[in-house]
């Protein structure tokens, strides 16, 4: 999630993110695959309640984040939490995302899969943010162009180009670590540009390879009773950092849109900030999923929403900056900031919700049956491993 760019720049940041896109109700077509539990944590098949929570809780910080960042400049606190949530949130969608990715292999009905919960919602999202902006921010001049995402969407294209690369992460020779060279190269390189918001791409793939990576066993390392006792210090020495660190640091090195020259800062600074920050957001992530309910809670169906609660909320976050919401002198108070932010949860959970994901899965997860060839028979009994094709 990121902060936008001033007008007219068409690399604007980030919300969520997200986020992990979850699939919805129906059978699985969508961008997440569906968070089954991993062997030995349940029965085959069944989801995985803490995965879900996860990204339940994550997408909430994402639009607390997105509340609060209109108040930094008047609010210190606001300013920590803020650095302090986009340490991770991001972070902790894509590291999901890697894990349940793991099973990417490219074979046609995947690769559907992709198209339709991924690429499809990038160009159908893409449009209607333009056109939202035309309409709310009077701008109607403001151009539609699937090669520069705007605001949220650039979470579709990295997850797009991040999934389709997984065969070769598979593949090579320490595959965190070459993922870790490309970032920094990324970060000090600042004739990359705008087109396909591949500064993003690249400086947040070692989440993505980091989660393809992971076993079951690295998360359940996380959920043990010490792990959540190290969490609490852990947090309190990462806020009040960020309380101190919030005047005097660049809260645009979180969105990774920008190499460090185009911050303003050396090169060499790129490659020190992407290491840092790599392993701030690693530890905050631990700290964050040891926190995660391992049991099914209220709240465990809306983890299967969140890349509905990422898109659409979008709208509100970006509506509240064009009609002038923050204008309102008490929302700078601490009883506004906490209605903000209790305002912020509540729209993402609602946005989250089975009903909203039936409204828009035309959009999210389309069918679209007519623009496929129909798999071959004989396509299962070839695929390796396949009980047919072994004689099994």
């Amino acid at each position: 999630m990121s902060e936008p760019r001033p007008s007219g720049h068409r690399a604007a940041a980030l919300l969520p993110a997200p986020e992990t896109p979850g699939r919805g109700e129906r059978s699985p077509r969508s961008a997440s695959p569906e968070p089954v539990a991993p062997a030995g944590t349940g029965g085959a098949g069944a989801r995985d309640a803490f995965f879900d929570n996860a990204k339940y809780l994550a997408i909430v910080l994402v639009a607390m984040a997105h509340a609060w960042e209109p108040l930094r400049g008047d609010s210190r606190a606001a300013a920590a939490l803020y650095i302090t949530v986009y340490t991770f949130h991001m972070p902790a969608f894509i590291v999901i995302s890697g894990y349940f990715s793991r099973s990417f292999d490219a074979s046609p009905n995947r690769v559907r899969r992709l198209v339709t919960g991924v690429a499809v919602p990038y160009m159908i999202f893409e449009v209607a943010y333009t056109v939202f902006k035309w309409i709310a921010d009077d701008d109607p001049g403001y151009p539609i162009s699937l090669l520069d995402p705007w605001y949220l969407t650039w979470f579709l294209v990295a997850l797009f180009i991040w999934r389709l690369t997984t065969p070769l992460w598979k593949n090579v020779r320490w595959p965190l670590s070459l993922s870790l060279a490309i970032a920094i190269l990324a970060a000090v390189s600042p004739d990359i540009g705008d087109d396909l918001d591949l500064q993003r791409v690249l400086q947040f793939l070692p989440f993505f390879v980091l989660g393809l990576v992971l076993g079951p066993e690295h998360f359940r390392l996380v959920r043990r009773r010490e792990a959540r006792i190290l969490a609490v210090p852990v947090l309190a020495a990462a806020l009040a950092f960020a309380y101190w660190a919030a005047p005097r640091m660049n809260a645009a090195w979180f969105y990774r849109r920008d190499s460090a020259q185009e911050l303003g800062a050396p090169g060499w600074t790129g490659a020190v900030m992407t290491l840092a920050m790599f392993g701030c957001s690693v530890v905050l992530v631990a700290c964050f999923l040891a926190w995660v309910p391992r049991r099914r809670t209220w709240f465990t169906v809306l983890g299967a929403g969140t890349l509905y609660g990422y898109l659409l909320h979008g709208f509100l976050a970006k509506g509240s900056r064009f009609w002038g919401w923050y204008d309102a002198r008490w929302l700078g108070t601490p009883l506004g900031e906490i209605a903000v932010t209790l305002i912020g949860a509540a729209v993402i959970t609602v946005l989250c919700t089975p009903p909203v994901r039936r409204i828009f899965r035309f959009a999210m997860e389309p069918e679209m049956a007519w623009a496929f060839k129909a798999p071959r028979p004989d396509a299962e009994a070839s695929r390796p491993g396949s009980s047919r094709g072994n004689g099994r």
